[in-house]
């Protein structure tokens, strides 16, 4: 009965049309165009490494895509029992016809000539689209994205804060500011008007959301333009800043972001605690990890600060998700957001989807994301979490607490689809 059940619901949750709201997609190059595009996601190549593939193989300068395909299909073998691999086989299946249960070393090559085949035609991407029941997709977009030559309302921009907050010691980002916005930035006041060009370009190119990848030692606090006006005359006027002084502007430009959010009512993605480059060795991508030291403590002023602006917030671990289950319970500007990067298996999607839905109220609940580089990603992905919320709905709601079958469902619905239109004004 209770496997019956499951498949219900889970069938119902499968035939909503989605809005993916945080992916890495390329607008002007959507889907895939080889195997290569689908096999050279940083999950494959990263775990291929892992499991001992070189790097040098795996990244060769000028590699053919379809030799590199075959370099990576050696390591398969090592992969099949990850959720990762489920993944691939799922996209060969539902886009390729692929009906073999692995793929190996005797059968790639006729996999690899099948997808470019299907790849190479002209409605491809809306063929992608409508199989995953996709409805719109929301981008990564760099700061000086002229957001031109794609439907942002089918592609919805967002703008991405990292370069911002972190690099702007770097030259080459001040020249990216100053010519996306025309400002002449010499001093805070013209920083902060820099800024709201961006945000008067974005929102008026459709954007519905202002993101950023956060490192855990880094801590939003209030900082004036007064108090940070000469040290910003002196980076644009080409000194170096020692440390103190470039954390002083991090921390400047992202409360003056947080208060652009509010101005132009933006939510703000904080994707919090990732620490770049732990792996220096590794693949392109297969760099990061995250650290059990970041704590939401560090983000109560500006919670505190912006009760107007809604956070909807990423992390990377299980203790991290029951932080933000209370942090969500508690503050409500904060939002729950997606399954982020390592907590992305059904194990911890399981026992992290569990807590949000039984502690945090139900409109708080942006229940996943792709975090996809090409569109084929969206169908496994979403399948692999739907199974996973139908499963906790059929037993901890239905069966454990008598909710009606419907009652269930339309939660699920709720989760996957509706708090994304509530929440980010789609």
């Amino acid at each position: 009965m209770s496997e019956q059940l499951n498949k219900r619901i889970f069938d119902e949750l499968e035939s909503l049309v989605l809005i993916d709201p945080h992916t890495h997609i390329n607008p002007h190059s959507a889907a895939s165009t080889t195997l290569a595009d689908i096999m050279g996601y940083h999950y494959y190549t990263e775990l291929a490494h892992s499991a001992g593939l070189a790097k040098e193989s795996i990244e060769e300068p000028g590699i053919d895509p379809k030799e590199k395909v075959g370099r990576l299909v050696t390591q398969l073998g090592d992969l099949d029992n990850t959720i990762q691999l489920s993944w691939l086989m799922d996209i060969c299946s539902e886009f390729f016809d692929f009906q073999d249960e692995t793929i190996t070393e005797s059968n790639w090559e006729y996999l690899y000539d099948t997808a470019a085949e299907k790849m190479a035609q002209p409605d491809w991407e809306q063929q992608v689209l409508k199989q995953s029941g996709l409805e719109r997709v929301f981008l990564t977009n760099d700061f000086d994205d002229p957001l031109e030559g794609f439907d942002t309302k089918l592609y919805i921009p967002c703008l991405r804060t990292d370069d911002l907050v972190f690099h702007l010691t770097k030259n080459e980002t001040r020249e990216r500011l100053g010519k996306a916005t025309q400002v002449d930035v010499g001093c805070a006041s013209t920083l902060r008007e820099a800024i709201g060009e961006l945000f008067e370009h974005f929102t008026s190119n459709g954007a519905r959301a202002c993101a950023i990848s956060l490192p855990p030692d880094f801590s939003p606090v209030s900082v004036t333009a007064d108090q940070v006006d000469s040290t910003v005359r002196s980076l644009f006027a080409g000194d170096d800043l020692n440390s103190e002084e470039s954390k002083l502007v991090s921390q400047f430009v992202f409360w003056t972001l947080a208060e652009y959010c509010g101005v132009y009512r933006l939510p703000f993605d904080l994707m919090i605690g990732v620490n770049r480059r732990v792996y220096e060795a590794g693949v392109y991508q297969g760099q990061d990890l995250y650290d059990k030291r970041t704590s939401l403590i560090q983000y109560k002023e500006l919670f505190n600060a912006f009760p107007k602006v809604t956070f909807p917030v990423s992390v990377l671990t299980s203790t991290s998700n029951q932080e933000l289950v209370s942090y969500s319970w508690i503050f409500p500007n904060v939002v729950i957001n997606g399954h982020w990067w390592y907590s992305n298996t059904p194990a911890f999607i399981t026992f992290d989807c569990k807590s949000r839905l039984e502690a945090v109220p139900k409109t708080k609940l942006i229940g996943y994301y792709s975090d996809m580089y090409k569109l084929e990603f969206a169908l496994p992905k979403f399948r692999m979490y739907r199974r996973v919320l139908a499963n906790v709905l059929a037993t901890d709601f239905v069966i454990n607490r008598n909710w009606s079958e419907q009652r269930a469902i339309e939660l699920g619905k709720l989760v996957l689809r509706g708090n994304v239109e509530t929440i980010f004004s789609c």
